[in-house]
């Protein structure tokens, strides 16, 4: 998958203009891909000139003209195409990972404590996607197909939070544990 693919998939029939996809791919994408605004800017340029996308030009009064980025016939196909490819699961490349395999390196506080962090940070996120589940599906059995298609992306992004925090847990108490034998 490409960033190219994710922006077609976010753009879907909608005209957006650089800064609204951003938001928008911020809050729905943010769960399987990250991107900055300006990798979003640098590949909605690569599109234009694919003829993936067109954009229309709005001119606003005080302030810089607008433009809307729209998915073309072209980007549908090249989109099309992708998804009926078969996909391979990701390979993991976690860096803290490498840290732990490293830690004998240093003091078991040091290790420690980056594994606190990073169980904090998927707490925080966790609770974000559960409120976004709650705020934006209160009944899922109401849910359109494209919104049962955006909820089983949160879903995911749920689950996983919540295994990155029992995998935390569990490597703090192992490596907390007291029966450790010196070498």
């Amino acid at each position: 998958m490409s960033l190219a693919h994710t922006i077609l998939a976010t753009l879907g029939s909608e005209s957006y203009s650089g800064y609204d996809l951003w938001k928008k791919f911020s809050l729905t994408s943010k769960y399987y891909w990250q991107a900055s605004q300006q990798q979003i800017y640098r590949e909605l340029g690569k599109l234009e000139k694919d003829g993936a996308i067109s954009s229309e030009l709005i001119p606003q009064e005080g302030r810089p003209n607008k433009k809307l980025y729209r998915v073309t016939e072209v980007g549908v196909e090249t989109l099309k195409t992708w998804l009926v490819e078969p996909v391979e699961p990701m390979a993991i490349r976690e860096e803290l990972l490498v840290k732990v395999i490293a830690a004998k390196l240093v003091p078991k506080s040091v290790i420690l404590q980056e594994i606190e962090r990073h169980h904090q940070i998927h707490s925080q996120k966790l609770s974000v996607y559960k409120e976004i589940e709650q705020q934006e599906f209160p009944d899922i059995s109401q849910l359109s197909y494209e919104q049962k298609c955006l909820y089983i992306t949160l879903r995911c992004g749920i689950r996983y939070e919540t295994y990155r925090i029992a995998w935390c847990e569990e490597a703090i108490a192992l490596l907390n544990d007291e029966s450790d034998r010196l070498h």
